[in-house]
């Protein structure tokens, strides 16, 4: 069959995936995505509080050379400051599930791993003058 312009059309072939390409995520904007994750983990932030802020390492499978059907990962490291006193582990635990979650949402990545750093510990005024203390 000839179209308007004389092509001649042929029947649809289905590519496989490894042969279409890859898209390929910066680590910059998986560090964007962690950081923002950690944000909502963490609502509401100390006041005084500098947000949380995330680094990256993706993993060199997720570069292109993964093979037909590997799923790329990412290793995230995301530093944060708390409010205190607080249960440190569980909002630890807390970061790191949701980070890990909103990452593979929203990459497709998997996260095998989520490091949390701890820079800095804020007292919260209403907890501290309720036991007496005082800056």
């Amino acid at each position: 069959m000839t179209g308007p312009l004389g092509d001649t059309r042929r029947p649809l072939t289905v590519v496989e995936a490894a042969e279409r390409g890859a898209t390929r995520i910066a680590d910059r904007v998986v560090a964007k995505i962690a950081a923002q994750a950690a944000r909502e983990a963490l609502d509401p932030l100390p006041p005084d509080a500098v947000p949380p802020h995330a680094t990256v390492v993706v993993l060199p499978q997720a570069l292109g050379s993964a093979r037909a059907g590997e799923t790329p990962s990412a290793r995230v490291r995301v530093h944060l400051e708390l409010g205190y006193p607080c249960d440190i582990g569980a909002r630890c635990n807390a970061v790191r599930r949701h980070v890990a979650e909103r990452v593979h949402a929203l990459t497709g990545m998997e996260v095998p791993e989520v490091t949390v750093h701890i820079e800095r510990l804020h007292l919260v005024p209403a907890t501290a003058a309720a036991q007496g203390r005082t800056r």
